[in-house]
């Protein structure tokens, strides 16, 4: 076994212990292993939070997109920060309807605020099969991590099994307190790594950034613009109108347990004015991807860019160190997906009202929701900016539901939002799958227009009907009524 190979798999084994050292006290409800009782504080939060930023799409997809689009990956950058405007508005309002009415789950809101079980369920179904691919993703990047460090395939599926494992068990062990615990090791070792990185890379490779920059002026002036062809002008506003949306309305499941479990709202809104200063380091990753332009050859893989560019400028330990950040960005936010995809298929599909049956449900569920996940990365891998964007498309057309549920009144009713989804839905899955163009148009952004007309008309529908319903046979004849 290589030094590289060993020290990857100890930090992966670092990890999961912290992970498991996180629990205080055995979990006896759902409630404690998802939110903690509601009681943490801002320094947990905010790293509970702003772990999100770094995952093993921000670690190797966004070199990855730089490399190959250039300027278009930058589309990254805005969307967190405008997110946040949002949040600090809305976070609140979300804080205090879920300790009102108890809420442990996303679809927890929608079935409360519109009082319909049938749209929980769907939220929930929805919020899993669209989750699934970004959870994917996690183990794809951690797979492409051990593979790209040690030249291996037979490593990198033996990584993903280990990493996989590794993950259920803090998860289960210690909910959501354990993911809390390992947010802190995890963030550090990506800052760290990616620091190694964005300064060893350009001096070994091209002498410095700025050298790096103006060879690609020089020689590749249109990648350092949002040029024609598949990530356009077009494709860059759409995707990250898509991912503004999708993150600041609350749109992904496992955003809303760290909300949730958080002590205070005021604590809440303090992170949200200060993490869009941690979108920053994300140009550490991009700014590989352009060295990568000058420094590889254009038939490199663009997920495997990062690392091939850090094998060859830094020695096996430090690649260690670097893969140990790598796999933490998969497996943390691994643990915090299938926390909040679990609890929903546990609490909103399957339901049982003895609390122990409900929390053992939510057990195996995170074990199948795991290996599903596996299971999809060994047979059906994929690009990683793509399985992201998928997963944006199709949660996005929560959208207008969230929104319309904010005021003590909804604005629609609960069948508007529910076939509004349906429909948003179906038109992601058939442009997915069959492979129709859109113009570089990000197919949530198209799909959420759908959404947004038929939820329209069929709460139009819905309300003449009940005007009808509640005229007198002398009203709906055209005849003044007698009193």
């Amino acid at each position: 076994m290589s030094v590289t190979l060993t020290i990857t798999i100890l930090g992966m084994i670092v990890i999961a212990a912290v992970g498991l050292l996180g629990r205080r006290r055995p979990a006896l409800d759902l409630a404690e292993w998802s939110v903690a009782g509601r009681s943490f504080g801002s320094v947990t939060m905010w790293f509970l939070q702003a772990g999100e930023v770094f995952t093993t799409f921000t670690f190797l997809g966004m070199a990855g997109l730089a490399f190959s689009g250039g300027a278009a990956a930058s589309y990254s950058l805005p969307y967190i920060p405008l997110a946040c405007v949002i949040w600090y508005f809305v976070g609140p309002r979300v804080w205090n309807l879920g300790r009102q009415h108890g809420y442990l789950t996303q679809a927890d809101y929608y079935e409360e605020r519109y009082g319909s079980r049938a749209l929980g369920v769907v939220i929930a179904v929805c919020a899993v099969v669209f989750m699934l691919p970004y959870l994917q993703l996690q183990i794809t990047g951690l797979g492409l991590i051990i593979k790209l460090v040690t030249h291996d395939s037979t490593s990198s599926t033996w990584g993903e099994i280990i990493g996989t494992v590794l993950t259920a068990a803090f998860v289960l062990w210690a909910g959501i307190r354990g993911t809390a615990a390992t947010s802190y090791l995890k963030d550090a070792l990506m800052l760290l790594a990616v620091a190694i990185v964005v300064v060893a890379v350009p001096i070994h490779f091209t002498g410095g950034i700025g050298h790096a920059f103006h060879t690609i002026q020089q020689v590749h002036p249109s990648m350092l613009t949002v040029h024609s062809g598949p990530n356009d002008k077009v494709w860059w506003t759409t995707s990250m109108l898509a991912s503004m949306l999708g993150a600041g309305f609350f749109t992904f499941p496992h955003t809303w347990p760290a909300v949730l479990s958080a002590g205070s709202a005021r604590g809440l809104r303090r992170n949200w004015v200060m993490l869009p200063l941690y979108q920053v380091t994300l140009l550490f990753p991009i700014i590989v991807g352009f060295i990568g332009i000058v420094a590889l050859p254009k038939k490199t893989s663009a997920n495997g860019v990062l690392l091939t560019l850090t094998n060859g400028a830094l020695p096996s330990w430090v690649v260690g160190l670097i893969a140990v950040g790598g796999a933490a960005a998969a497996m943390v936010p691994a643990a915090v997906m299938v926390l909040g995809m679990s609890t929903m298929v546990a609490r909103n599909v399957v339901r049982s009202s003895v609390p122990r049956v409900q929390f053992y449900t939510n057990h195996g569920v995170v074990l199948v929701i795991l290996g599903l996940a596996l299971v999809l990365d060994l047979t059906r891998p994929n690009a990683l900016a793509n399985l992201l964007l998928l997963t944006y498309s199709g949660l996005v057309q929560f959208v207008p539901g969230f929104i319309a549920g904010l005021r003590d009144r909804p604005l629609v009713g609960r069948n508007a939002v529910l076939w509004g989804i349906v429909a948003g839905e179906a038109f992601v899955i058939w442009v997915t799958f069959w492979k129709i163009g859109l113009a570089n148009v990000n197919a949530g952004i198209v799909a959420l227009g759908v959404n947004l007309v038929v939820m329209a008309l069929v709460e139009a529908v819905l309300r003449l009907r009940n005007r009808a319903e509640t005229q007198s046979p002398s009203e709906r004849a055209g005849e003044p009524s007698v009193v």
